[in-house]
């Protein structure tokens, strides 16, 4: 608060000098000192508090480069009343201010290269086959939302509060949303004053129910004055340039902190490059600043998503300078506005690191083929582009909607959060739908290459299972990513079975007199739908960690394909 009443006084002596007429004279000769010292005095006090009110009421970061165009008014005022040389010199100023003002202005024309250059990214082909005996973060913000509101009653006093943001995290090795409880309205701020602590939900398993912790919360985004988080933090850190909202984090012992992004404009109060994070104990106010290489451990999201947005924006806009961004447009490419957070999604690979992802499109309307893909890693800005299999053309993110929406039709489900996974060696989107109320039905997964291949089922690792299945029977397919991915024979006396309707085949699950379970597809093997208790097959399966070996070739013993 000290370095904001500095910066505001600094001002209002800025404009005592360049508005009062120091050294000017009427028709009738010298000004009164005494008025001029009236005058400057109330120029100061007046600009004094009108800059205090602005920084505090604005949160503006308080550098001097954000005062220029001030400078350019004041000028023009003290010009107008000031007579000769003063009048001269204060032209002087207001023209370099205004030269100023237009080179802030003109920035993005010449700094596009410098902000490609901050956002570059490694370029692969594709990324690391996922490993099928994980469970992916798939449960879309809009429904873990939708359970916490109809958990809310958990909350002490709930009519004072509201739901906060969702911040997807890893909290003692669990992927979770956690939301705050934030004041409902600045009433209920001036009762409560404290928020009583945050809701938290799995974000892999869509059965699992909200729950309250309860942490005392002083400073929040909901608070007003001095206990609102945001301007607590610009108080503390007058000169940062802060971009994006405060987020609200978790350590593993379930103490939260607010945690927000700095970094330093690209050039001329344009652009953005991030550098580290602020980080406050929602309690006690205490705030820290970390460089990025040395953020605490438990910070899944340093770089705020609305950074990486921009990062994005940056890689795909700029790659041949501004001009070919407005003309021509060469090589550019859109990044895709269906991300849950500011345009990008979180994830979380296998190592639980977080990175967010987002999908680019080409600019020319119509087509919803993706150029490629970008995954940022939370902690570090550390950004990898990913082109995909050239011989291949992707479908975007919109196209797997459209394409998974429309089986559906009927009964008006949505598709949600779509992430483009390396299942099996085969690039593919896996997308939760929800109904017209929010809630999560089930998970689709679709080939961003070859779009007839698609499943649909409850959990993302049926549909995964399901998934294995359909793709085990392309040649091409070395089914990447599960554990061992041979081929192997067997044969045996059929214990149990179980049989289920998938779109235009049948999904049969058995049981052999081996204790193994193999599942196949009527589309793999058509006679698998006369499959009974104690028939004798010969099978041909890819050997994996799963419960359900998938079955490449089956012969059913007495039955014979012609």
């Amino acid at each position: 608060m000290t370095l904001t009443l500095t910066m505001s006084a600094l001002i209002g002596l800025i404009a005592m000098v360049l508005v009062t007429p120091l050294a000017s004279k009427t028709a009738e000769g010298d000004r009164k000192t005494s008025f001029k010292l009236k005058f400057g005095l109330f120029i100061f006090i007046v600009g004094t508090l009108i800059s205090s009110i602005v920084f505090y009421v604005t949160k503006i970061d308080q550098n001097w480069s954000i005062i220029w165009p001030v400078i350019l008014v004041l000028a023009i005022i003290g010009l107008l009343l000031s007579t000769g040389m003063e009048r001269k010199i204060k032209g002087l100023i207001a023209f370099a201010s205004l030269i100023y003002f237009g080179y802030l202005l003109a920035a993005p024309v010449f700094n596009a290269n410098q902000k490609f250059e901050s956002a570059d990214m490694d370029h692969k082909v594709e990324m690391k086959a996922f490993d099928d005996t994980k469970t992916p973060a798939s449960v879309p913000p809009k429904f873990a939302r939708n359970k916490m509101k109809k958990a809310f009653s958990q909350v002490p006093n709930p009519s004072y509060y509201e739901l906060g943001d969702l911040q997807i995290q890893k909290v003692a090795g669990e992927y979770v949303y956690i939301a705050p409880v934030e004041f409902s309205d600045f009433f209920k701020w001036m009762k409560g004053k404290v928020s009583p602590g945050y809701l938290i939900m799995s974000a892999t398993d869509s059965s699992n129910n909200p729950k309250f912790v309860k942490s005392e919360m002083v400073y929040t985004a909901s608070g007003y004055f001095n206990n609102n988080v945001e301007r607590h933090m610009r108080l503390a850190n007058p000169k940062e340039i802060f971009y994006g909202d405060p987020q609200l984090e978790v350590d593993d012992d379930g103490k939260p902190y607010y945690i927000r992004t700095y970094g330093k404009f690209i050039s001329a109060r344009n652009g953005f490059d991030p550098k580290g994070i602020v980080m406050v104990d929602v309690k006690t106010g205490a705030s820290k600043t970390y460089t990025l290489d040395k953020i605490p451990a438990f910070i899944d999201g340093a770089i705020s998503p609305e950074a990486v947005s921009r990062q994005n924006e940056y890689f795909g806009k700029y790659v041949h300078g501004f001009w070919n961004s407005l003309v021509g447009k060469k090589d550019v490419k859109l990044p895709s506005d269906e991300g849950t957070e500011a345009n990008v999604s979180p994830v979380f690979d296998e190592n639980g690191t977080m990175f967010y992802f987002t999908d680019f499109r080409s600019p020319k309307k119509g087509v919803d083929s993706m150029l490629g893909y970008s995954l940022t890693d939370a902690r570090t800005g550390h950004a990898t582009y990913y082109t995909g299999n050239k011989e291949e053309s992707y479908m975007d993110s919109q196209g797997a909607i459209q394409i998974i929406e429309k089986k559906f039709i009927e009964k008006k489900w949505r598709a949600s959060m779509p992430i483009i996974y390396n299942f099996y060696g085969e690039a593919s989107w896996l997308v939760p739908v929800l109904d017209s109320n929010g809630f999560l039905q089930n998970y689709s997964i679709v080939s961003a290459a070859r779009p007839e291949l698609s499943v649909s089922a409850a959990t993302p690792n049926e549909a995964l299972r399901q998934y294995k299945t359909i793709i085990s029977r392309i040649g091409n397919s070395s089914l990447k990513g599960t554990s061992a991915a041979e081929e192997k024979e067997t044969q045996g006396k059929v214990v149990r079975v179980y049989k289920e309707k998938n779109g235009d085949f049948t999904t049969v699950s058995f049981l052999l007199d081996n204790k193994e379970n193999y599942i196949v597809s009527s589309e793999v093997a058509p006679l698998a739908v006369y499959l009974k208790e104690g028939d004798t097959v010969k099978l041909k399966y890819v050997n994996s960690s799963e419960v359900f070996l998938p079955v490449k070739e089956m012969v059913i013993e007495g039955i014979e394909e012609k």
